[in-house]
């Protein structure tokens, strides 16, 4: 059904395809850590967060940054896809959310590396030592902290990239075996696979460090695994940060080069971010202020390029993709504020959205039109 209200088009609204996975529009609900875990299993905040959103109207819903191993976790109250407890509890979510819509769910696999076991955000959100309660020695490329503050991470081995790789290999085929539509990798925000992409925090001197190319080849081992352990499940992304902020950091040129590479790889979309990896990060914050960095990715590769940071207003969404610098949106602060955005920004710009036919009697009166019903 048109995007369409009054022979209005709304870009937005319009279908969208990310591999063979049909979405419905254009945008997209990023990944948003809960803190909300318990021995790296979802709980029932999880099935109330993920399921208001799955009716927000989005084209897609993507699980929060999950962890491969208990030590990639950021926090001790992380999400993890590692064993056969942490699959039953996000079964039990994705089942609930699958009996009342059938929007496309994606789930961000990740390792947090040296950003790893730390407190909850609200409880102050530093680094906990690895003999104290909820502690555990992180590792990373090298054994440079994020703070010199911080206890250092352990330098990967060869035997540590080992568990690495089967780690993202089994996460990614309990995915597939729970029927998930996608996966983004995270190799964005200063966590591991980023960590072995800027030079400011890859100190090695084997073929995983040193050279742009040694640089990237453990995150495209990772994404040839992830791939391959996904198998025909669905389409497999990639989140990256455009830029590090940093002088002598990971650059928006590196970024393309990154994102040629995975494409060839047969990468279905980039999603664009930035910034994580230093504490000296300088950013000047702005509405839309990564959509520049999405935009030169965009110029360079053919596959669909989604754009994220600050997008908060239905117009400025629709300027984006109108003028071509990215293929969709993904909003996440937007959304947890409000979870109908996709309804208000249809009202806003006069597109029709999906919505459930129990909430069929709440279009405004001013809207008349606005609504489809979705089956359930």
């Amino acid at each position: 059904m048109s995007a369409q209200r009054e022979n209005i088009v709304v870009q937005l609204f319009e279908p969208f395809a990310i591999g063979g996975l049909s979405l419905a529009n254009r945008i997209v609900i990023a990944p948003m850590c809960q803190y909300s875990a318990e021995e790296g299993c979802m709980t029932d905040w999880h099935m109330m967060h993920l399921g208001q959103l799955a009716v927000s109207g989005a084209g897609a819903l993507t699980i929060e940054a999950t962890a491969v191993s208990p030590d990639g976790r950021i926090s001790y109250a992380d999400v993890g896809l590692y064993d056969d407890a942490t699959e039953a509890a996000m079964g039990r979510v994705l089942s609930a959310i699958r009996r009342w819509t059938d929007i496309p769910v994606a789930i961000q696999l990740a390792h947090a590396g040296r950003k790893a076991s730390t407190a909850k955000p609200w409880r102050g959100g530093g680094q906990i030592a690895p003999d104290a309660v909820d502690g555990w020695q992180t590792v990373a490329p090298s054994n440079i902290p994020f703070l010199d503050s911080e206890n250092p991470p352990a330098a990967l081995d060869g035997a540590g990239l080992d568990r690495i790789r089967a780690a993202f290999a089994d996460a990614a085929a309990r995915a597939a075996r729970l029927g998930i539509d996608a996966i983004q990798l995270h190799a964005a925000h200063g966590y591991l696979l980023h960590q072995f992409l800027s030079p400011l925090s890859n100190r090695r001197d084997d073929d995983y460090g040193g050279s742009l190319e040694n640089r990237m080849r453990f995150p495209l081992e990772i994404f040839d695994i992830v791939r391959a352990a996904f198998g025909a499940q669905g389409p497999v992304t990639v989140r990256v940060s455009g830029t590090d902020w940093v002088d002598g950091g990971w650059s928006i040129e590196e970024t393309i080069i990154l994102a040629q590479a995975i494409e060839a790889r047969g990468c279905a979309a980039i999603n664009v971010s930035s910034g994580g990896l230093h504490p000296a990060q300088k950013i000047a914050l702005a509405p839309g202020y990564q959509v520049p960095l999405a935009r030169r990715v965009k110029d360079a590769v053919a596959m669909p390029v989604i754009a994220v940071g600050l997008i908060t207003d239905p117009a400025q969404a629709e300027a984006i993709i109108a003028r071509g610098d990215a293929d969709a949106v993904a909003i996440a602060r937007a959304a947890l504020y409000d979870p109908r955005w996709p309804w208000h920004a249809a009202a806003a710009l006069g597109a029709t959205i999906a919505v459930p036919p129990q909430y069929e009697r709440s279009e405004p009166r001013e809207h008349r039109g606005l609504y489809r019903t979705q089956p359930n």
